[in-house]
């Protein structure tokens, strides 16, 4: 399981995540991604690429992104590289975590990813 294993934030998220139907698990260093069948509807971040940001990777509605990110740009950033792709970053290293914020813009990622009968099924 290596460094992830050890992180409190990213076993809240694993919770939340895996208690979505038939969600799945990979882990990667300190970071990890949350699929439905092959398709990732979450990424953990911890530092990636040197940054200093912990943070949950969410797909959204197209311009949800821009409009998390100017409405809250201390908590919301895109992401690298998936981020134009509709997806939205929030942090999860500044100050309290509103948990239940983070359960729902996951499960709408996960609307969003899952196969259409899956996602009905929820």
């Amino acid at each position: 399981m290596g460094k992830a294993g050890k992180e409190p934030r990213l076993a809240r998220l694993t919770k939340i995540c895996l208690a979505l139907p038939e969600a799945k698990r990979e882990c990667s260093g300190s970071h990890a991604a949350f699929r439905v069948r092959k398709k990732v509807f979450a990424y953990f971040l911890n530092d990636h690429h040197g940054d200093g940001i912990v943070s949950v990777c969410a797909k959204v509605l197209p311009g949800d992104n821009t409009a998390l990110i100017a409405a809250q740009p201390a908590r919301f950033y895109m992401p690298a590289y998936i981020g134009p792709r509709g997806w939205v970053a929030l942090r999860l290293d500044r100050g309290a975590i509103d948990w239940k914020e983070v359960a729902e813009l996951v499960a709408g990622s996960y609307q969003l990813t899952a196969p259409k009968r899956r996602a009905a099924k929820r």
